[in-house]
């Protein structure tokens, strides 16, 4: 959600926010700003809808200038507007800001500002926050980072921020508490994101500022200090891995399908240095101090959002099945609402992409406030979640652009694979030969997954068939019942064709009163330990003149002479099998979200980073 980029050196700052915003698109947005400091003044460009309408706003006008901030702003407080687009001005138009988050007492402190004759041109609380900076500024008599820290000592809420001042002119200072925010560190010059996509070009050194930390930028010297006590801080300086080749859509119409291509090199990635199937070793270096701990929880709990919280639910019969653990998923934007019962030594594991998920974060921070052991799996080296959490382990996927996650959700699933089978031999609840076999299994799944990706031509035909329906049902039992939940919702994101999911024993119990001649229907419906169930429910909604898509093993005769399009995926383990029945999914939904003339990379409304509660 909402994008940031800053700048301060000797370029030409509109070039690199301007830029650095493009590649914070993915991130979801509805309008998009840049403030640079000019001739002593600092000039406020910004408009409603995409980085390419700022462009055009801004043909013909003066954006020069070598110090600025940039935002792709996704609304909370207020419309989608010219007025609510960031930055904003202070009440005197010396201070802009830029500001991702949300602030939760904005309205009282609006309200004091109001009988202060303060004016406000917009709805949002951003504008409040930058009012309050000025006042307590220009009350209190100090600079502007004393006046920032001081400010954000009285607020309660989210915020990664940058403010720039007419007063300072070779100042910018930041700050972040709940919302990501990188310092990247260049020769004589420093660059502010959201995330590291938009430096990577310039520069592989970053500091990751942490919640309350300031970064003061002044005179080409960054200094951090801490919001509470003013203490100064030493900044962390951190190498990059990243690639420039890996946010470029290499030759594919949109990132999403670049994503998906991705996957069998991705799983492969992910398994490199932990998994070697023929000597029967499986290393996860990134649990090791608390492997014990988990070795003898008595129950685990995985908490996520969205896919991740799909490949949560997977998960679930995995650690029951090799572990025998039990395990309950939970919606993290729930779990903290509802005081859950915690006890001391139960294993929380924490699902995100990006490692910032406000609702995952919080949720966190009250299990190990409760005695908890909190393992993260996230994408982002560096993030929020990979920093709170006990331990962790890293999915490796690479940059995932599109909003949809495709290929996080099947790194998920190896990571979570990988540590089941572990606890599983660990415990002795499977054998070694038996702990063997699945690791060999599991080393084939991305050869498997390349298979499956052969089948894109057949799914772009049937995609042709359906992409004018109005409904989705997708149907799953057993392991394949979460991938009916994630292939329902991959649909809805990038199509907006209402799509539900279900477990194929629970269509009896409501949902085949939707089904007729008009109503499509996918199944799971590999060959497991549920199939000849599944066939049973294929058969009823053939009854009902239903139309099937059905996702089926390799070699399956029977299914084939019932469904109406059959996709055929090459045959694994049936705790595996997510990770190859998803790819079909994937592509369904990818074609006809094109077909229709969706923005599939930015589907509207959606964020890619979950950053507010």
């Amino acid at each position: 959600m909402c994008g940031i980029v800053a700048y301060i050196g000797q370029r030409k700052a509109s070039d690199v926010i301007i830029k650095g915003l493009k590649r914070l698109e993915y991130r979801g947005y509805d309008s998009a700003g840049i403030a640079l400091a000019q001739e002593g003044k600092i000039n406020v460009f910004k408009k409603k809808g995409k980085v390419a309408d700022l462009e055009s706003f801004m043909e013909g006008k003066n954006y020069s200038g070598e110090i600025g901030i940039g935002h792709t702003r996704w609304a909370t407080h207020g419309a989608p507007t010219d007025e609510n687009a960031h930055p904003h001005y202070s009440q005197s138009g010396k201070l802009a800001i830029i500001h991702n988050g949300i602030i939760e007492n904005y309205d009282s402190l609006k309200q004091d500002l109001l009988a202060k004759g303060h004016e406000f041109k917009s709805d949002t609380d951003t504008e409040v926050l930058i009012h309050f900076i000025e006042d307590i500024k220009d009350n209190v008599g100090c600079d502007l980072a004393e006046a920032v820290r001081l400010a954000l000592t009285k607020v309660i809420g989210a915020y990664a921020i940058a403010i720039i001042s007419e007063d300072e002119p070779n100042t910018m200072i930041a700050a972040r508490k709940g919302s990501p925010l990188v310092v990247g560190v260049g020769k004589d010059e420093f660059f502010l994101a959201s995330d590291a996509s938009p430096i990577i070009e310039y520069t592989n050194e970053v500091v990751y500022l942490n919640d309350l930390e300031l970064a003061i930028i002044k005179d080409g010297e960054l200094t951090i200090k801490a919001v509470e006590s003013d203490e100064v801080q030493t900044p962390y300086i951190q190498k990059l891995e990243l690639e420039l080749e890996a946010i470029e859509k290499g030759g594919f119409e949109h990132f999403m399908l670049k994503e998906i291509y991705e996957q069998d090199k991705t799983i492969r990635d992910c398994m490199r240095g932990r998994l070697n199937a023929l000597e029967g070793q499986l290393v996860l270096g990134g649990i090791h101090n608390y492997q014990q701990n988990i070795i003898n929880a008595e129950r685990i709990i995985i908490i996520a959002c969205g896919t991740s919280w799909h490949s949560g639910l997977v998960a679930e019969y995995m650690f029951e099945e090799f572990a025998r653990i039990p395990v309950e998923v939970e919606y993290a934007s729930e779990f903290r609402y509802r005081n859950p019962v915690i006890k001391e030594g139960d294993v929380v594991i924490a699902i995100s992409q990006s490692g910032e998920t406000a609702d995952t974060l919080a949720a966190m921070e009250m299990a190990k406030e409760r005695g908890a052991i909190v393992l993260g799996i996230c994408n982002v080296v560096g993030s929020s979640i990979a920093r709170v959490s006990h331990e962790g382990v890293y999915t490796h996927a690479g940059p995932e652009i599109g909003v949809a996650s495709t290929k996080a959700f099947t790194a998920q699933l190896i990571v979570l694979a990988m540590i089941a089978l572990k606890l599983g031999r660990r415990r002795g609840t499977i054998t070694e030969g038996r702990f063997r076999e699945l690791l060999i299994e599991l080393d084939q799944i991305p050869e498997k997954v390349k298979k499956s990706l052969d089948l894109d031509e057949q799914t772009k035909e049937i995609s042709a068939v359906f992409k004018d329906a109005k409904n989705f049902l997708y149907l799953g039992r057993g392991y394949n019942f979460p991938v009916a939940l994630e292939g329902a919702l991959k649909l809805k994101e990038i199509s907006y064709i209402h799509a539900e999911g279900y477990p194929a024993a629970e269509m009896k119990h409501g949902p085949i009163a939707l089904i007729d001649e008009d109503m499509p229907v996918v199944f799971i419906a590999t060959r497991d330990s549920s199939y000849d169930k599944v066939v049973s429910n294929i058969q009823e909604v053939k009854a009902r003149k239903g139309k099937v898509i059905a996702i089926v093993s390799e070699g399956d005769s029977l299914i084939p002479g019932i469904a109406d399009y059959v996709i055929e995926v090459p045959h694994t383990f049936e705790g595996f099998m997510p990770l190859v029945s998803v790819i079909p999914l994937q592509l369904l939904s990818y074609h006809i979200a094109v077909m229709r003339g969706c923005n599939v990379d930015q589907p509207r409304n959606l964020a890619k980073s979950v950053t507010v509660e």
